[in-house]
């Protein structure tokens, strides 16, 4: 059988789940949640959580990031020159150069500045950046994205943290039919089903993170994300029947005693 894994730029992943490292209540619980996930990226916002100051808990100590890929962020970032000012010190701190842009446009909504992540992918990628792009869920701004070097498409779902599930399900049908790279949906992911429905439609991968860390039982869901994207993947590859509005019995026509 023909091993199916996820690519980024020049790595291979088995685990199409990435998690984020934000909202929980501790480290450890963050770090236990992630180990039952599976998954074999996380998000770590540069200018939120610790990977420096060694006077503090370090996120090294409780996520190896020899066994999992770290994946810098710019969360919290509002112009471009914030971003790139962000991912430059994660190069010059841990050498990273696949990352996560992410420039955002308002504070209440948290919708990517579309106008700002494009000049921001523009200069990453002439960097030597391999750089997976949070954007909206237009087709032709994530043409564009993609035309500048993008490692990765990530369009959000919904709004960061709302739990509300793919809201466009048009567009990610679009995107998935004219995207050559990774297209992984960021943002907006409540439930397994959620997660489900994102592979079926051919979705390379979920980021989630909210749904997570604030479930009721963040260990339990952290093991529903995990078997949910294995679970749509494989519907994905193996074709879905054809929707039909009438009915097809299961029995043969012919042949009836």
């Amino acid at each position: 059988m023909k091993v199916d894994n996820l690519k980024i730029a020049s790595k291979k992943f088995k685990s199409r789940l990435i998690v984020g490292t934000g909202k929980y209540k501790n480290m450890k619980e963050c770090a236990d949640a992630i180990k039952i996930s599976g998954a074999e990226i996380v998000t770590v916002a540069v200018r939120r959580v610790n990977i420096s100051d060694r006077s503090k808990p370090l996120l090294m100590d409780y996520i190896d990031p020899k066994k999992i890929m770290y994946l810098p962020n710019t969360a919290g970032c509002f112009t471009s020159k914030d971003a790139l000012r962000t991912l430059r010190l994660a190069r010059e701190i841990g050498g990273w150069k696949i990352v996560k842009l992410e420039v955002l446009g308002d504070k209440k909504n948290l919708f990517p500045d579309m106008i700002e992540t494009l000049k921001s992918t523009e200069v990453l990628t002439k960097e030597g950046f391999k750089v997976m792009v949070y954007c909206n869920d237009d087709p032709l701004m994530c043409k564009r994205l993609e035309n500048s070097g993008a490692s990765a498409i990530m369009p959000l779902a919904a709004p960061i943290g709302s739990g509300l599930g793919i809201q466009n399900k048009t567009n990610i049908k679009i995107l998935r039919h004219q995207t050559k790279v990774p297209l992984i949906i960021d943002a907006g992911i409540g439930k397994a089903s959620d997660a489900v429905e994102a592979m079926e439609m051919g979705c390379d991968a979920v980021l989630i993170n909210t749904a997570i860390a604030k479930a009721r039982n963040p260990f339990q869901m952290a093991e529903s994300m995990k078997l949910a994207v294995i679970s749509g993947r494989k519907s994905f590859l193996s074709g879905s029947i054809t929707p039909s509005l009438q009915g097809s019995p299961s029995s043969p026509k012919k042949g009836l005693i």
